[in-house]
Parts: structure tokens; sequence; C-alpha cells
């Protein structure tokens, strides 16, 4: 135990040093603002803000408990937010499919793959990256302001889309994003802050409507509301997302292959998977065993992220979608929780980032013209010393950060 705790400690001055050669949330606020309209959510009298752009889908880039001297938690690509989207004709490489901008939220929605995929081409064409492409209107088209304030802007925006096994997709999308403060965060966890630890919080509602003339079912195939996160990788960054009791498997790993025990590990409190941007690879949570919450604990940084959804009460006999790359026995077998890890894709290919994502997805209902899906997630940042964060890492995810820091022994 002591040894574990001397390591945690020892954590602490590079957090310090790592983040004056990082970005500042002032530093990042500038660049984005010297390529695309950025408008910035805070809490008065607090450092706490969120850069969130229209033009990215209403993204949540990044944000801060400091104010413009903040540590930046978001992640972000720079040298492809200077390249900027481009005329279809002039794209290359992966910009010919996505644009990867970084960002701590983004909107989407599923399946990605299967064959009512939003991604791939009708069959017989191959599920290949060739034929993968994010719809235009989740990569290079703009969400419309509908309002906005100091607290919180809200965007709209009707579009169609056509899924792989053509089914057309007529729908209105409304997107609100609020920064919270640290009394509604802790009305909402039902623990108090430790006095020691800063805060930056928001929280992002967003409803889609079937505007289609017919109704949505799933033998023609259902969506859902897909919100993905980017954050910053680090050789110590360890996910955390707690099990409950309950129907299907702790885990599923049958996205980019199996994990070894050095990177992914199950006991009976949760599933514990590595965010260092060293390997790609990715796990789910079925809707029967999880609660809607995953966290990651960066003891570089001092950083615990926690993201969070409030699932049906009875998500685990709703349908959740697939979106791996294939045909499905059951389209309908699907994760709520979902957390990335970015890394070469072969031996000797550059990374995407690397970055790490925690993601969450809305249940796929079927839906009469003029119904609506909505789905509802908080992202909270605490930064502390790991003695006043422990609190916080033991009420949300059930764990120590001894056990944390212990899991993946370095």
């Amino acid at each position: 135990m002591m040894k574990t705790l001397i390591r945690i400690l020892s954590f602490v001055p590079f957090f310090a040093s790592s983040s004056r050669a990082e970005a500042t949330f002032g530093e990042d606020l500038e660049f984005l603002k010297s390529h695309t309209d950025v408008r910035v959510l805070e809490v008065p009298d607090t450092g706490a803000r969120v850069a969130v752009v229209p033009a990215w889908q209403g993204r949540v880039m990044t944000s801060t408990d400091g104010g413009n001297a903040g540590v930046s938690m978001g992640w972000l690509h720079r040298s492809n937010i200077v390249k900027g989207i481009k005329p279809e004709a002039e794209r290359q490489g992966v910009e010919k499919h996505i644009h990867i901008f970084g960002g701590e939220e983004r909107f989407w929605l599923g399946p990605e793959g299967g064959q009512y995929a939003l991604f791939f081409p009708p069959a017989p064409v191959a599920y290949d990256f060739d034929h993968w492409k994010t719809p235009a209107l989740l990569d290079t088209e703009a969400f419309d302001v509908v309002s906005v304030d100091t607290r919180r802007i809200q965007f709209a925006k009707d579009a169609e889309l056509v899924n792989r096994a053509g089914t057309p997709l007529k729908m209105r999308i409304e997107r609100t994003v609020e920064i919270l403060t640290a009394k509604s965060i802790e009305k909402m966890i039902g623990m108090q802050i430790p006095k020691e630890v800063s805060l930056v919080a928001y929280q992002t509602k967003n409803i889609v409507t079937n505007r289609s003339s017919e109704a949505w079912t799933k033998d023609k195939g259902l969506i859902s509301v897909w919100l993905l996160g980017m954050f910053k990788h680090g050789p110590g960054v360890t996910v955390v997302a707690p099990l409950k009791k309950g129907p299907g498997p702790e885990v599923n790993t049958d996205y980019f292959g199996a994990l070894g025990k050095d990177r992914l590990i199950t006991n009976a409190k949760g599933v514990f998977f590595k965010g260092d941007g060293g390997y790609r690879s990715k796990i789910g949570v079925p809707p029967g065993r999880t609660n809607g919450i995953v966290g990651a604990y960066d003891p570089e940084r001092g950083a615990l992220t926690v993201v969070r959804t409030v699932p049906p009460a009875d998500a685990a006999s709703l349908p959740y979608l697939r979106s791996q790359w294939q045909d499905h026995k059951d389209p309908y077998a699907g994760d709520l929780i979902n957390v990335y890890n970015d890394g070469p894709a072969a031996p000797g290919e550059p990374p995407l980032g690397p970055f790490y994502e925690l993601e969450t997805s809305s249940p796929a209902l079927p839906l009469a013209p003029g119904q609506k899906l909505s789905h509802t997630q908080e992202t909270m940042h605490f930064r502390g010393s790991p003695k006043s964060l422990d609190p916080l890492v033991r009420k949300l995810l059930g764990v120590s950060i001894e056990e944390i820091a212990g899991v993946f022994p370095r």
C-alpha cells in the first residue's frame, strides 16, 4: 500500500511541469478564434469556462476551471483545424472520410456500421475504410444558433440522412449546451465537492424529432443520439466504468480485437481500461450493466473527468445499437457506454491523435412522425491532489484512487 501511495504522490510534480508545457485555455481559445467562430460560456466570478463551435455541429471544443490562464481540458487536433474544411475534390487522406478537429463533446448519430449504418453506402459495398465516411451533417455542416447567453447556447438543424438499408430519415436536431455551477453538480452527484478541488462542468441536451412522413421502425433502421468526447491521453490515464448486476456481458471487446490484462481488467467493481494513446482499442458496456457513468483519472494532470447520463429505468430491455463494421444478427444488442483509446491502426502507421474518448449513446427508439428522441449528458472535470479527489472517485466511480493507480502497475 505504501508503495502505491508513493507512486501516486510522485505524479504531482510531473503534473505541474506538464501543464506548463501544454496550451492554456486562453491560448487554445485564441487559436480556435483565428479559424472559426467560438462562443464562450462561463460561470460568473469563477474560472469555469466552456468553448463551443457552432460550425462543427455545436461541438464543445475545450473547457477550463481556471479562466484564460487555466488548463485546457479538451484535445484539439491543431494541424487539422489549420487546414479547415476543403472542397470535396481537394481532400486528401483521412479528410476524405472525416475531419478530425478534436473536441470534448461532439454530436453524432448511430449506428456507424451494420445493416442500418449511417456511415456506409448500401450493400454490397464492403465494410472497409475506403467506403467509410462520416455524413456531412456530422462532419462539415454547421448547426444554426437559435439563442445564446453567457451560460447556455441553443442550436437547431433540419436534415435528412439515408441509411445503408435505403431508409430516408428526415429529422430536426435540437442541441443545448449549458455550463453548470458547483452547487448544481453537488445536487446532481449527492455530495459536497471538497474545497481544495476546482471544477468545470457542462450539460448538453440533445433532441431528434422524426420529421418523415412515415414512422421509423426497427425493420427499416432506427437511430440513436451518440455523444463522443476526445480528451488528452497520458501514460497514467486509467478509465473506469462502474458495473452493476444485470443482463448482458460485463464488457464487449469485439471492436478492434481482444485485449490483454495489461490494457483491460474487469472485476466486481468495474471495467478498467488504459487511456494512454498508445494502442488502438475500444470497449463497450451494455445497458444492463451500467448506471450511465464513466470516468478517467489522469494523475499527471491531477484531473478526474467524469461523463454521466441517466439511462431510462428499463434501459436493459431497450434497443441499443451495434456499430461494428459488419452485418449483425441482432443490430439492437449494443452498448450504452463506449471507451476508445487511440493508437496506430497498424505497425508503422501514425495514430489519428493520439487521444482517448468517453462516449454515451441513447436507446434507438421507434418514432412515429413528430415523436422525439432525447439524450442528456454531463461532463465534469475535477482537479486537485489525489487526497482531495479520492472522495469524489469513491462516490462517482465506486473505487479509490489507490485502486485505480494500482490496477496497471508502472
